[in-house]
């Protein structure tokens, strides 16, 4: 199989010239320590396409973007996309080397004060609301993922790969507290004009830090990051809040082919339920299934929707399609063929000993699986033997769709 390709041009809005080889996009979505299966896929995915590792070998991806935790798998290739395969290792080995103090602080004191400011809130700011200002901002502090994300990423390297052709674009997603917004922040090689929908818009800028920190902000476990645009501060958190397209940024910056690695195993959106009488559903069970609804279900349904149309533009003669923006899209998804929840739970006494009392306050036990309770878990479970798990399952599973995989890029390689 070739191992390199010229690099297609671009038209002004986007896609490709007529004649180029299509243009492939990465779709990472959310999902907290769970990202860590996206580096599995992609090892696997580069083992395909080039067993040998030669040296003339371009990166697949001349769209990459990312949502939450994905937007940090998405920056992190982006960054050192003239290298694929070191990129790809990089990003493996951060994960494998993980721990939980990376991510946000776990030691006891820490997550005693904000205990206790919560419990002050709660009990005596109905009496004096000036308490207020001194109320946390989240359950968790991951500061410490800022300081990660600067030592890790070298993103004026991501303008230089930008201006040279490694990638074309990459874009990053976060949701505006201020506005409702959902915002998509890119960085294109070349101009694209922003796109704007109802409550969502694109907004072209330099990428740093403070844009992944906003998109991974997981609603009331991490606090929202200030983003400033236009001379006006917006505080924003999450990108999987109101993301009603993940693939969408990705067509709009011209991907005609796109690839998504999810994070959610097929079974986890209808468990079988075996108890006919549960008891009332504990705080981590409704944690997780609200962190499982932000996270999980706009992918699934967005390639259902894209799948009608593509159908439908297949129904209608080449010649008889008046509309330029409209063009069939070759997707390939990826996902967990297990359910992360369990696997987080085999794993969840590797935390440190204040986050597993925390968790297990909330209702996370290993010795008692209830829907929901992994789930929570398997999004901040931020240590090194259960990211090796999910990293191995990612290898497997694109690995196992070796087919998929090399017909996907077929035309990519030509």
């Amino acid at each position: 199989m070739p191992t390199s390709r010229a690099t297609p041009e671009q038209a002004p809005d986007g896609r490709p010239e007529a004649g180029a080889p299509p243009r492939v996009g990465l779709v990472l979505t959310g999902g907290g320590a769970r990202a860590a299966y996206q580096a599995g896929v992609l090892s696997g995915v580069l083992e395909l396409l080039d067993p040998d590792r030669r040296p003339g070998f371009r990166n697949p991806f001349d769209i990459v973007c990312g949502t939450s935790a994905g937007a940090i798998n998405a920056a992190a290739l982006a960054c050192r996309a003239h290298q694929p395969h070191r990129a790809v290792d990089h990003l493996r080995d951060l994960w494998q080397a993980l721990r939980t103090r990376d991510i946000y602080y776990s030691d006891a004191a820490r997550l005693m004060r904000t205990g206790l400011q919560w419990l002050g809130m709660l009990s005596l700011g109905w009496i004096r609301p000036q308490l207020s200002r001194y109320a946390p901002h989240s359950l968790l502090d991951n500061e410490p993922l800022a300081g990660l994300l600067g030592r890790s990423l070298n993103f004026s390297r991501l303008g230089t790969n930008l201006a040279r052709g490694h990638l074309s674009a990459l874009a990053i997603t976060a949701t505006a507290y201020t506005t409702g917004e959902h915002l998509t922040f890119y960085q294109a090689r070349q101009c694209i004009q922003p796109w704007s929908r109802t409550l969502r818009r694109a907004v072209a800028c330099s990428i740093g830090v403070d844009h992944l920190m906003a998109s991974s902000a997981i609603p009331f476990v991490f606090p929202a990051r200030a983003i400033l645009m236009g001379g006006r501060t917006l505080w924003c958190g999450d990108g999987s809040m109101r993301q009603l397209a993940p693939i969408s940024p990705a067509i709009h910056l011209g991907a005609e082919r796109v690839f998504v690695i999810g994070t959610n195993y097929r079974d986890e959106t209808s468990p079988d339920i075996r108890d006919l009488d549960p008891p009332y559903p504990n705080l981590a069970q409704v944690a997780g299934h609200t962190l499982s609804n932000i996270f999980l279900d706009g992918v699934s349904m967005d390639m259902e929707r894209m799948e009608r149309i593509n159908e439908l533009l297949a129904r209608i003669p080449a010649n008889r399609l008046k509309s330029d923006s409209l063009r069939p899209i070759h997707t390939l998804m990826i996902a967990p063929s297990r359910s992360l929840d369990e696997l987080a739970l085999e794993h969840l006494d590797e935390l440190p000993g204040a986050v597993r009392t925390l968790f297990r306050v909330l209702g996370v036990s290993p010795r008692r699986i209830e829907p929901g309770g992994g789930a929570l878990a398997s999004y901040l479970l931020f240590e090194s033997g259960y990211t090796r798990s999910l990293i191995a399952l990612g290898r497997a599973d694109s690995l196992n769709q070796a087919e998929k995989v090399i017909a996907f890029f077929k035309e990519w390689s030509a």
